[in-house]
């Protein structure tokens, strides 16, 4: 099954202190060539990035990644995704609720390390009012 990584997951990843059970997902997802990114994950990764050595580095990164796009159905979706959840009094940002209706629109699994997915996991119902 295609995964698609999270920035919060991928920085986990990254870094030399990172959570080593977030660490060790990402790589095995990497490992099995499941792993996926979408634009907004990369422009998150991108916005990070302080010098050219790493903006070259995080190029040749995505380019060994599935890219799954976001649609106009993914923004569909995303905007029902928002209003469902805002109705059930939850409040997440809508980066992650763009990344979230990407991935269940291209039926990816979601690797993430951070709160915000499991909250949408929870009350989005895949974006349906």
């Amino acid at each position: 099954m295609i995964t698609l990584i999270d920035s919060s997951a991928l920085i986990e990843f990254l870094r030399p202190d990172g959570d080593p059970d977030v660490a060790t997902a990402v790589a095995e997802v990497l490992d099995a060539g499941d792993a996926a990114t979408c634009p907004l994950v990369e422009l998150e990764l991108w916005n990070g990035a302080r010098t050219l050595a790493e903006g070259r580095a995080l190029a040749a990164f995505f380019a060994t990644l599935l890219r799954l796009p976001i649609t106009d159905e993914v923004w569909l979706r995303a905007m029902k995704t928002a209003a469902a959840v805002r109705r059930r009094g939850v409040t997440v940002p809508a980066s992650d609720i763009v990344i979230f209706s990407c991935a269940t629109l291209h039926q990816a699994h979601l690797l993430a390390h951070d709160k915000h997915f499991i909250l949408l996991n929870e009350h989005a119902q895949h974006g349906t009012p």
